[in-house]
């Protein structure tokens, strides 16, 4: 009898280490709360233990609810919810001490409060209970079902529960850490897309000009469409922060915004860059990577540069504007995305389509709706918010006091052409807000390829400190304009093709600036 008695206690011992064993390894096996189901799966499967319950104490709330369960539906654990000190699952929770009942039809504070058992009477369940303690502090429970009949006592259960529960301990604050850093993350991730939905709004970037309000116009017309957009103008002119307006003014504001530069990338790469490889596809394509359309799926691609695609990323760039369908490199599954497409150049593409480099199907695809991004020289009057917009920023960025720009500075700023457009402005303030001595920024502090460039003399007159008090700086900007046209009508002998050269700007933004300002030459 003994000897069976050992025996018994011997096999008893083995599955109960195995057990162990099969819970610890499913523990190691997520991160996720979800593989609690599992370990309830194995003390049902392995120990005779039924509708296992798992239950977390709410730190907020100080409700204990259940985390998982075996054998219940989401309403029934629904409806397990308790009070610290509510029932043999709250008072195990307050106490921090386990409790075995060996007939729970018999027991008063048994609550059955998910009412998952059926009718108690007809059978003998016992109901063992074990607090899950972190650190000294009790933060939930572990309970399971077992028919009394069963030849193994009730505290060779509540032992083997207990070790159970410490592991559980463990992985639970593990992963209720993880999804607290989740939780914040998220929030911190709302926190800046609200950030960035305020940042990028046209209403908030500056550009008082009507050519800026015109792009602004546009911009609020076709944000929350799904529109391919076509962004024209010089590198420089804020092209990538337009692009993100439409974005992030668009129903698609919470996807993601993915940029692609055409003209960053080697001709070799572009391809798999836009449309991802599979594993094996080319020598160092360890394994499956996602392109750009595939990262972008549900929010907007930016496709920079446009103008620089290879005739061979064309034709595949148009089969997926016009089925929203691809396939990696080195692969054969189609994939389908949604996905809008916002591309931009600096290349006149129209020219490009007459040369035969660039598809005319393609165009077509992309000039949906088109939108030109004014060079800086075509809108001066902005140069002056722009101007202390960027000091202001420069200022805090390097820890320096510095206000606003001396006259004579900012008449050689409205003046300067701007080849590098508002790119060029904000790497001249930041570099003049280094290098001022005081609050103010002067003539001698910007870069000196624009210091020495030569302000007219009428400029002078015009902004000379006797006549500033008489005139807005709006007045000013449009007056300076007026004369440089003038003066580059003369000299051309009214030659409106050469005296835009000599301005920098377009005939027919000649013509219309002369036309509203009244302008003839006086050769």
């Amino acid at each position: 009898m003994t000897d069976h008695l050992k025996n018994g206690e011997l096999r008893q011992g083995l599955k109960e280490l195995n057990v162990l064993h099969s819970i610890s390894q499913a523990l190691a096996s997520s991160l996720e709360l979800d593989v609690l189901r599992s370990v309830l799966d194995i003390l049902a499967r392995e120990m005779g233990m039924e509708r296992g319950t798992l239950t977390l104490l709410d730190p907020q709330t100080q409700k204990i609810m259940i985390e998982a369960a075996k054998g219940m539906d989401r309403r029934q654990m629904r409806r397990g919810r308790y009070k610290l000190g509510e029932g043999i699952t709250g008072k195990v929770v307050e106490a921090g001490e386990p409790i075995a009942i060996p007939n729970i039809g018999k027991e008063p504070l048994f609550l059955n409060r998910t009412r998952s058992r059926g009718d108690l009477s007809r059978q003998t369940i016992a109901f063992i209970c074990v607090p899950i303690k972190y650190a000294g502090k009790t933060i939930g429970a572990l309970s399971v079902d077992r028919l009394f009949e069963q030849p193994v006592s009730l505290q060779e259960d509540v032992r083997l529960l207990a070790t159970i529960a410490s592991m559980i301990a463990q992985a639970v604050r593990l992963r209720q850490q993880v999804r607290t850093e989740h939780v914040r993350l998220e929030e911190e991730n709302t926190d800046l897309r609200r950030q960035l939905k305020t940042r990028y709004h046209v209403e908030n970037i500056i550009g008082s000009s009507r050519a800026m309000q015109d792009v602004f116009r546009v911009v609020h017309q076709c944000a929350r469409s799904k529109a391919t957009v076509l962004l024209l103008g010089e590198s420089g002119t804020g092209k990538e922060l337009i692009a993100r307006a439409l974005h992030y003014m668009s129903p698609r504001s919470d996807g993601p915004f993915v940029r692609i530069s055409a003209a960053s990338i080697p001709e070799t790469l572009l391809e798999s860059e836009l449309f991802g490889y599979e594993k094996g596809a080319f020598t160092g394509a360890l394994a499956r990577k996602p392109g750009r359309f595939e990262l972008a799926h549900g929010g907007t691609l930016f496709l920079d540069e446009v103008g620089d695609l290879t005739l061979a990323a064309q034709v595949k760039m148009l089969r997926v504007l016009q089925e929203r369908e691809f396939e990696r490199v080195g692969g054969t599954e189609t994939i389908k995305v949604d996905v809008r497409i916002i591309a931009a150049t600096n290349r006149p593409l129209d020219q490009e389509v007459r040369e035969k480099r660039f598809r005319e199907d393609l165009y077509y695809r992309l000039n949906v709706i088109t939108i030109y991004l004014p060079p800086l020289r075509e809108r001066r009057e902005d140069i002056p918010e722009l101007v202390d917009y960027f000091i202001s920023r420069s200022g805090k960025e390097h820890g320096k006091a510095v206000e606003r720009p001396a006259q004579d500075a900012m008449d050689v700023l409205i003046t300067y052409p701007w080849p590098g457009n508002v790119r060029e402005l904000e790497n001249c303030m930041e570099r003049a807000v280094v290098m001022a001595e005081g609050h103010v920024v002067r003539r001698r502090d910007l870069p000196s390829n624009i210091r020495h460039k030569v302000v007219p003399h009428y400029a002078e007159e015009r902004f000379h400190e006797g006549n500033a008090g008489r005139l807005s700086l709006t007045d000013s900007v449009k007056a300076l304009e007026a004369r440089l046209i003038q003066e580059a009508l003369n000299t051309s002998r009214g030659n409106q093709s050469r005296a835009a050269k000599m301005l920098g700007i377009t005939e027919r933004i000649l013509g219309y600036k002369a036309k509203k300002y009244k302008i003839v030459s006086s050769i």
